[in-house]
């Protein structure tokens, strides 16, 4: 009880306690995508395969424009890539399980935080946000102010960058050939 009071007394204790669960938050979702999707051989082996076909795809493409093109090359490069893009596919159908699970994770979360921060400002914006980011930033809040800051707008700033970073930081980020692909990768204008 008195940690609490100390705490409520603290000028930024809801900003902390928002940025706090949304470390754990990304920890713990993190845990769960290392037991359900990183550890195993399945995954592992498709990482390999779309970093070796990544690279194999950046050496095509250095010795095609060092070398006048030739039809069989780019159709060896077109195969490397069609390659590369199933294998994305499949690598995101893989992680879609615990996407699921993560989810519900958020939701849940998302849900607790909700009710312990309704309508109160848990941090002031340093800037007089435009239409829209204020929309979300000043969501459930009573007043006028539009520097105030709710709750759900920090903790979706706090939960995109802090597990993006700690993917980053645990290695777990998707493989480079992976980037623009996943399950609805933009439509190749070769075909169109």
């Amino acid at each position: 009880m008195a940690t609490h009071q100390f705490l409520s007394s603290f000028r930024y204790s809801d900003s902390l306690t928002v940025l706090g669960i949304s470390v754990c938050t990304a920890v713990v979702c993190e845990a769960i995508s290392w037991i359900l999707i990183y550890r195993t051989s399945s995954y592992k082996s498709l990482k390999s395969s779309i970093d070796k076909a990544s690279k194999k795809l950046e050496i095509m493409k250095t010795e095609t424009t060092k070398i006048t093109s030739k039809k069989s090359k780019t159709k060896k490069i077109d195969r490397v890539e069609t390659s590369l893009k199933e294998t994305s596919r499949d690598l995101s159908l893989f992680k879609f399980k615990s996407g699921a699970v993560v989810a519900l994770v958020l939701f849940i979360v998302f849900g607790l935080l909700n009710s312990l921060f309704e309508g109160k400002v848990v941090a002031k914006l340093p800037f007089k946000p435009i239409g829209i980011v204020m929309k979300m930033s000043h969501r459930g809040l009573q007043g006028d102010d539009s520097t105030d800051c709710s709750m759900a707008f920090l903790y979706f700033l706090c939960s995109i960058s802090i597990r993006t970073n700690l993917q980053k930081f645990l290695g777990f980020s998707p493989p480079r050939g992976a980037a623009g692909a996943g399950l609805f990768p933009m439509p190749d204008p070769k075909t169109n």
